[in-house]
């Protein structure tokens, strides 16, 4: 059985999402150079991440659930690291014909 989480908690969690968004917004007006999509990323993980914990309760699951969550996130990370590879290593063969 859950807990009954209190209203107090959505609202504060609402809150937080509200101004991690402002936090968005103002940065996408800021020249970081690199660090944009790095600094937008982290803003949209933590977004993510209050969403996941509070209103899909996974903070309050079961085991099961949490490792089901936890071996999504490993599948992502092995997709962005076959992205990433493929990415980084195209210039290290010279293209036949030149």
């Amino acid at each position: 059985m859950e807990p009954i989480t209190p209203a107090r908690t959505y609202l504060g969690v609402f809150v937080a999402l509200l101004i991690l968004t402002l936090a968005t917004f103002a940065v996408s007006f800021v020249n970081l150079g690199p660090f944009n999509a790095v600094v937008a990323l982290a803003i949209a993980s933590s977004k993510a991440i209050l969403i996941v914990l509070f209103f899909m309760h996974a903070r309050y699951s079961t085991g099961i659930t949490r490792i089901v969550i936890v071996a999504g996130l490993v599948w992502l990370f092995i997709l962005i690291a076959g992205t990433l590879d493929d990415y980084i290593t195209r210039g290290w063969l010279g293209v036949p014909g030149k």
